[in-house]
């Protein structure tokens, strides 16, 4: 390395006649030897002693040095580049001295400090006055003395402060090492908050303060004496003894933060988690949860991570002291616990394969004890989960194709195993071809299901069935099960169907600039159907064995004419819309099980869609024409409003949506007639700030709105908002009796910079009153969280009527580099 500067010595003569050899002004390259004596013990202070993560018992002041220039880079050549007013080399004492400005560079680290002086008898270095070291991985340590032996293991460190990368920051009035391994600091402070950037000396927001830091280096422990936890420099928390692992540990055994819940069922419960790091790739974490009224709640999760994936066990366990707590439910036992898993593992860069596992000794387990598997009501403010699942999976994705093959077992949490199904296997491939097929884009998909389930689900759809259990598969009643009644769900049985589809389309503009599209497709079902003859299945479908295959090919030609008017404020497209679609009649057409269909909200959505049922079991037959009329205005101050309103039309045939099947899909969806109920929506967007969206469908004949919902977004630097009406007409074939209004909102403001408050609420506007809210409020920073949260949600189980009402309540505290930990209590009326 060449030096930065010319060094100015004097003359030959005097220098061989001095023991003392002084340049000054300049800079030197200096040898291996005495680059190992300087920059490696400096580097060893505060490097292998002070890179820790200590709590301290003063405040941080920080006043560090203006900018240096960037060292230069790293080299590995052995030489250390030194420059200082003065470089001093006495023969008979035996001292190297750099003095006044000292800046040394050496493989990406540097050094600079008012004065180094290195003793060759007693081999030790001696640095003072405005140290400061920036190693080669941006942690930047400050001291104003510095005192150690050359080989590591005794020293002292004064007035010492460290800025890491990770921006955490710690300080001590003094730190002493010896034998090579142990570190103590003395009145040090930790935190991994950022200083105030208008006042430097003010306390962060949180710190941890000690009398005594004890790091030992072999152990790569922390050990804290008297400590306390302080927010803006108030004491908050006091532990006399704690130990953590040092920053350079990622994985270490040991405690972690220790978290409470609370519930009527088992009381208070107090979880300590104990942290086994077995190995680089796989770990053990043991969490006894010691309640009040149950006992000792044993959890255990295994982690294992490989090269192409990873899995995880979790298993729990406990022998109940207070079974009758939970009542006369399956939770009115002595042993309880279970086991969930899930793993996914890549077999190349497009295929994965992995698996979700439940095993639960009752249904009730993961609720009782308010288990994560068991979605927290924090997380779903207006529904909780029904069903545990287990299933096997193999998915590939290509350019422009798909597959996933899965067997899916489902696990109810309320109690209707039997009403359940069991789905082995179920399989979805599609394609699209990525040439042209005479002169178009051809497209096919494959799906595939096995569905086996032990009893029929039914569903009630009146106000008697309601009240008397009617569609419970044990009622006597002579009219229980019947169409005026229930409506059936699930089928009992076995279920097997094979589609395979093959999708034609090409678009063509003439020269008056409209847009023609043929297309065609062909679809087939092979289905195999073996129904159980139960109490009241008959009343919806033939019992018994059925195979058939269901041919349905379709062509149709879709029409678009673009008007574009453009004018000073912006650019309107006008756009006629008409599509017509001929096919021959859906076959068996409400005769067949019906599992994967039962979902249809006509809305402008869907107006366009060739086929309108949402899955497989249901095919649309008979010929349809749907039209429509869209404008779009994009304004050039920014800003654009899109306006869509049309109307289905079925032209001949048996139009499948007036054909009841055993769930009514259809029926009441606004198809069902010759001419469909209008459907409309519109969409506003005057600046990045604000949405408006509504969708509306108005019954064609009355033109009463059957269907309306209307939403507002707003979102500004502290605030946002959003708010969503919607009035829903009752549709007595499929269970909503009456008509349904309700406004759903929810907001949150930033109170300052890293204050926010939130809330949502629905508010049912027919019974006029909120029944669910949730509130919170939570600061949030780059080193501390704190959530505060209170909600309400409905549970819904097996024959509870009316359905019970969740309140849960979560405090949520986190501070970097430390942990974080969650306390949560809930109850049920």
């Amino acid at each position: 390395m060449a030096p930065i500067a010319t060094l100015r010595k004097r003359s030959a003569i005097r220098e061989q006649r001095s023991p003392l050899r002084r340049y000054r002004s300049g800079a030197s390259v200096i040898p291996a030897s005495l680059t190992a004596a300087v920059i490696g013990l400096i580097a060893a202070a505060v490097m292998d002693v002070v890179a820790t993560t200590p709590a301290a018992a003063q405040s941080f002041t920080y006043n560090p040095r203006p900018p240096k220039p960037a060292p230069p880079p790293r080299q590995n050549d052995g030489q250390m580049l030194v420059q200082a007013t003065e470089l001093d080399y006495d023969y008979n004492s035996s001292r190297v001295s750099a003095v006044g400005n000292v800046q040394m560079f050496y493989n990406g680290t540097s050094v600079e400090a008012d004065r180094v002086i290195y003793d060759q008898k007693t081999k030790r270095l001696h640095a003072e006055g405005n140290i400061r070291m920036t190693d080669a991985d941006g942690k930047v340590t400050y001291a104003n003395i510095l005192d150690l032996s050359d080989d590591y293991r005794d020293g002292f460190v004064d007035s010492l402060r460290v800025d890491t990368a990770d921006a955490t920051r710690m300080a001590a009035t003094r730190a002493d090492r010896t034998e090579g391994n142990y570190t103590v600091f003395e009145n040090g402070v930790y935190t991994a908050c950022a200083p105030c950037k208008e006042n430097p000396k003010k306390p962060p927001l949180w710190q941890v303060k000690g009398a005594r830091i004890i790091h030992n280096q072999t152990e790569k422990m922390l050990y804290f004496e008297d400590a306390r936890l302080e927010f803006y420099g108030v004491p908050m928390a006091y532990m006399p003894f704690f130990s953590t692992p040092d920053p350079t540990v990622k994985r270490k055994s040991g405690f972690l933060m220790p978290a409470v819940t609370a519930f009527t069922g088992f009381g208070v419960g107090v979880e300590t988690p104990y942290y086994f790091a077995l190995a680089p790739n796989y770990d053990l974490t043991l969490s006894p949860r010691f309640t009040t009224r149950q006992g000792v709640l044993m959890q255990g999760e295994f982690r294992q991570r490989f090269e192409d994936g990873a899995y995880q066990i979790r298993a729990y366990g406990i022998n109940q002291l207070d079974p009758d707590a939970f009542g006369a439910g399956p939770g009115n036992r002595d042993l309880r616990g279970g086991v969930d898993t899930k793993g996914q593992f890549a077999l190349n860069d497009k295929w994965i394969w992995g698996w979700d596992g439940v095993l639960l000794s009752d249904y009730f387990f993961f609720s009782d004890y308010r288990l994560r598997q068991y979605r927290d009501p924090m997380q779903s403010f207006l529904t909780l989960p029904t069903e545990a699942l287990s299933q096997l999976y193999l998915t590939g994705v290509g350019n422009r194709s798909y597959f996933d093959a899965r067997a899916i077992h489902y696990l109810s949490f309320s109690g209707n195993q039997s009403l359940v199904p069991v789905i082995a296997p179920v399989v979805d491939y599609s394609n699209v071809i990525n040439h042209s097929v005479i002169g178009g884009e051809f497209s096919y998909k494959f799906n595939f299901v096995n569905l086996m389930r032990d009893q029929p689900q039914f569903d009630p759809i009146s106000t008697l069935a309601n009240t008397s259990f009617l569609c419970t598969p044990t009622s006597a009643d002579p009219a229980a099960r019947t169409r005026d009644h229930c409506l059936l769900r699930g089928i009992p049985g076995t279920y097997t169907r094979l589609t395979a589809q093959a999708q034609w389309r090409r678009s063509f503009t003439d020269s008056f600039g409209q847009i023609w599209t043929p297309f065609a497709s062909l679809r087939a079902d092979a289905i195999n159907a073996d129904i159980s003859n139960q109490p009241g299945v008959d009343n919806f479908i033939q019992p018994g064995a059925t195979q058939t295959v269901r041919l349905m090919p379709a062509v149709g030609l879709e029409y678009r004419y673009p008007f574009i008017n453009v004018q000073p404020w912006g650019t309107t497209t006008l756009e006629p819309i008409a599509q017509v679609i001929i096919r021959p009649n859906e076959s068996y057409a409400g005769r067949l099980p019906n599992e994967d269909a039962q979902s249809l909200v006509f809305d402008a959505t869907n107006l366009f869609r060739v086929d309108k049922f949402s899955g497989y079991d249901r095919v649309e037959g008979g010929g349809r024409a749907n039209v429509g009329v869209q404008a779009t205005t994009q304004f050039d101050r920014g800003g654009a409003i899109n306006f869509l309103f049309g109307q289905s039309y079925h032209l001949f045939g048996l139009n499948s949506f007036a054909v009841a099947d055993i769930t009514n899909t259809g029926v009441n969806s606004g198809l069902q007639r010759a001419q469909s109920d209008y459907v409309t929506s519109v969409n506003y967007s005057p600046n990045s700030a604000f949405t408006f969206s509504a969708r509306a469908r108005v019954d064609e004949t009355t033109l009463n709105v059957q269907r309306f919902e209307a939403e507002g977004r707003a979102s500004f630097n502290r605030w946002s908002g959003s708010i969503l009406y919607g009035d829903y007409a009752e549709q007595p074939d499929l269970g909503f009796l009456t008509r349904r209004r309700g406004i759903l909102g929810s907001g949150s403001f930033k109170v300052a910079s890293n204050w926010v408050v939130q809330g949502a609420a629905r508010w049912d506007l027919e019974a006029n009153q909120i029944n669910q809210y949730a509130v919170g409020a939570g600061y949030v920073d780059d080193c501390f969280v704190l959530g505060v949260n209170y909600v309400t949600s409905y549970i819904y189980a097996a024959g509870a009527a009316p359905p019970q009402l969740n309140h849960a309540f979560m405090l949520q505290l986190g501070l970097r580099t430390l942990g974080q930990t969650r306390q949560g209590s809930t109850g049920v009326r």
